[in-house]
């Protein structure tokens, strides 16, 4: 039960919900126990001849009175219970998901999509079950089993003791299958887990799977997945399908016990009819309770289990700490990068690098596949934290500036754009959502996407597709320009941000954004080593040292990496 500690101030919170619908609960229960107890003198009348018809109609009365009680009170046990654990289902996912966005990307690089949802949605779920069907379930067994029994002693106890034979086998029918179906339920969500993941990855990488003619290969992909996901949960129905019938034998077994031995009281007077059909009907309620006492316990362990996970992940702590020191409103834009070393999973990613950038100064940054020039560019935007060394804006160190004024402060384009399911405005708004109409149309000039968006048929309001794939390479990697432009940052970082724009359009959005880059720091890896000519600084990464650095005509005049792919370029613009 320790796995729900970390639910304890919601159930506190909404602890007078759960009071009162407890109280509704037992109230639904106890007048449920009444009913058999009025057949009975209902049953003991008309054997007896003593039948008349205001009594029975009396009778008749109270029956339809504990019923509309039973209604109005079982309505607010719902509400009450039900809906609380609808609310603590919702601050727990609410909770998760605010997690989730502050957890580092470390995390999310070894950590599959589709294991998140499971956890955002079924491990939740029976969360939600845990509280409420563990509420409601537990209090039938305290309530309606233990009352039932006094009920069925104060009638017959010799008929009782009979009767109850079969019921240590249902408890612990119930407790071995409730261990059983735990272990089901386990595979099925691990199923569950594995069609999710195959189902985003697919969506995601729906491009690739056409360009390599590979769909008939991923469809059988995810076909093996689906039956082993269906085989898991053929295996949980066969052992639900197994439970019931079981239960329901040795229910009828006690059944047979009543009309073997009951059945001769009622023969031979020791037993009144009455007294007959309202003991078989405290033996059907009391089935309920007895089976659910193995169920209650698989809720539980369910949601126990569930929650254990969630704890997990909720207990993974965020790798950026918004430590928020620095007592600054706004960064002017100075980058001082000192000895920084950076490493992922043990492996060295970047060593000892040096680089400073004045505001409004323009840095380029030039190398080969892996050399780190990526992690370099999310290392200023503290998407990942350094090893060693220190990263200061504006002088003070970038762990002690708050994550809003840092966040606000920097406009990054990654080398993975990513664009959402909604509208082109929506999706540069995202940048600034309050950024005006007239705003979004000039950042869309700047970007040299007008002339096309003209040419869509809802204009800025047309819905680009799941991650933009409607809209080609260069038109996903401008929007998403558009969109870190229109946060008007003091830094902005472009990784490789126009490699799927032709080198004509390139040099006409870097002349639209000439004056605009002039006012703030600008880090810009690329390949196309044209678009960093005029940058104040170029800088070569190999192998994660900085090799080379200087302007674009000192490099050339070094005659060494940055000079030899910049001489090939000019040969491969020629041929």
């Amino acid at each position: 039960m320790r796995n729900f500690l970390t639910i304890k101030e919601d159930i506190l919170r909404y602890k007078r919900y759960l009071i009162t619908g407890f109280i509704a609960l037992v109230v639904v229960d106890i007048l449920q126990l009444f009913i058999p107890r009025i057949v009975k003198y209902a049953i003991d009348t008309l054997v007896g001849g003593n039948a008349q018809v205001a009594i029975l109609l009396r009778y008749a009365l109270y029956i339809v009175s504990i019923a509309l009680g039973v209604g109005i009170c079982r309505f607010f046990w719902r509400y009450l219970i039900a809906g609380t654990a609808r609310r603590i289902e919702r601050n727990l996912r609410l909770k998760l998901f605010s997690h989730f966005e502050n957890l580092g990307m470390k995390f999310y690089s070894n950590t599959r999509v589709g294991d998140l949802m499971a956890h955002a949605t079924n491990d939740v779920d029976a969360v939600r079950r845990t509280i409420g069907m563990g509420i409601i379930i537990g209090t039938d067994i305290l309530v309606l089993g233990s009352l039932s029994i006094v009920f069925m002693i104060f009638i017959n106890l010799k008929l009782t003791l009979m009767a109850l034979i079969p019921f240590p086998l249902l408890i612990f029918i119930g407790l071995r299958f409730g261990r059983l179906i735990h272990k089901r339920f386990e595979e099925v969500q691990a199923g569950f887990s594995d069609l999710s993941s195959c189902v985003e990855e697919n969506v995601r990488g729906i491009r690739v799977v056409r360009g390599y003619n590979q769909e008939e290969g991923e469809i059988n992909k995810f076909l093996s997945v689906s039956r082993d996901y269906i085989r898991r949960n053929i295996n949980l129905i066969k052992v639900w399908g197994f439970f019931f019938p079981l239960i329901f034998f040795f229910a009828n077994l006690s059944i047979w016990i009543i009309l073997r031995f009951g059945g001769v009281g009622v023969i031979t007077t020791t037993i009144s009819m009455g007294d007959f059909v309202a003991f078989q009907s405290y033996l059907m309620i009391l089935v309920w309770p007895m089976i659910a006492i193995g169920w209650v316990i698989n809720i539980i362990e369910r949601g126990s289990a569930s929650m254990g996970r969630i704890n997990k992940l909720l207990d993974v702590s965020p790798e950026i700490k918004d430590t928020g020191k620095a007592k600054i409103k706004t960064i002017r834009g100075l980058i001082d990068m000192k000895s920084v070393f950076f490493s992922y999973n043990g492996k060295p990613i970047l060593k000892n690098i040096d680089l400073y950038a004045e505001p409004g100064k323009k840095i380029g940054i030039v190398g080969g596949i892996g050399s780190g020039k990526s992690t370099l560019v999310a290392l200023i935007a503290r998407l990942y934290e350094v090893e060693k060394g220190e990263i200061l804006f504006d002088g003070v160190p970038i762990r002690e500036i708050p994550l809003k004024i840092l966040r606000r402060s920097v406009g990054f384009v990654p080398q993975d754009v990513f664009l959402f399911s909604d509208t082109i405005r929506e999706n540069i708004r995202f940048g600034n959502p309050n950024a005006t109409d007239d705003e979004i149309v000039e950042v869309v000039r700047l970007c040299g996407l007008s002339d096309e968006i003209e040419g869509f048929p809802k204009g800025l309001d047309t819905v680009v597709g799941e991650r933009g794939l409607s809209l080609s390479g260069g038109q996903r990697q401008r929007i998403t320009l558009a969109r870190a432009i229109i946060k008007n940052p003091s830094i902005l970082i472009l990784d490789d941000a126009l490699s799927s724009v032709d080198t004509e359009k390139e040099a006409e959005i870097i002349d639209n954004l000439r004056d605009f880059l002039k006012e703030r720091t600008t880090s810009i890896v690329s390949h196309r080593l044209k678009s960093l000519i005029d940058s104040d600084e170029v800088i070569v990464l190999q192998d994660g040292e900085i090799t080379e650095r200087g302007t674009h005509q000192e490099l050339v005049e070094m005659n060494g990496f940055y000079a030899n792919l910049f001489r090939l370029q000019q040969l491969e613009e020629v041929l």
